[in-house]
């Protein structure tokens, strides 16, 4: 029960942009299954929100959202550590999941994008908020001090993904 109590605590931290709890989930290793844990529920409240578009994808968007968040965590490591740090940078893959997974929490409210013109003000609102989320959370692991490198770091690592997401689809078009 507690440890529920610490998690339900958490997102909602984590959607209010708490800095301090991006340091702590950087810094707790058992916080990696919740911020998976975060992503899952963040894309399931995205399917219940579109369900008028249809749910053949409702299962399988955890999946995907799990295998894309494994992924970002690689690029954001890669351009944030790699090509761009600071002089005091020092991060892993682990600490990225963690600070990553929890800055999609505000996805959550996805699940009231019951109709068109509520999807779209969900769903929209949602990513601007996931993505200052996310900016907060990557200049936590990445021991930034600024939130505009954080910035560039995601802006970056976002077009990478995007383009590994239209390689793979070009290579898997006939399947």
């Amino acid at each position: 029960m507690k440890q529920i109590k610490i998690f339900i605590n958490r997102v909602f931290r984590a959607i209010k942009i708490d800095a301090e709890l991006y340091e702590e989930v950087e810094n707790d290793k058992g916080a990696t299954f919740q911020a998976g844990l975060v992503v899952v529920i963040s894309s399931l409240a995205a399917g219940v929100g579109a369900l008028h578009l249809g749910a053949s994808n409702f299962l399988l968007a955890p999946i995907m959202s799990l295998i894309s968040w494994y992924v970002w965590a690689y690029i954001i490591y890669f351009v944030g550590v790699k090509l761009l740090p600071e002089n005091r940078t020092k991060s892993n893959h682990g600490e990225l999941l963690r600070t990553i997974g929890f800055s999609s929490a505000p996805g959550i409210i996805r699940i009231f994008g019951l109709t068109p013109d509520l999807m779209a003000v969900t769903f929209i609102g949602s990513a601007f908020w996931m993505l200052a989320c996310m900016v907060v959370g990557v200049r936590s692991a990445l021991d930034y001090k600024s939130l505009w490198r954080a910035f560039t770091v995601v802006v970056i690592a976002w077009i990478f993904q995007a383009l590994l997401l239209f390689v793979i689809l070009i290579l898997f078009k006939n399947f």
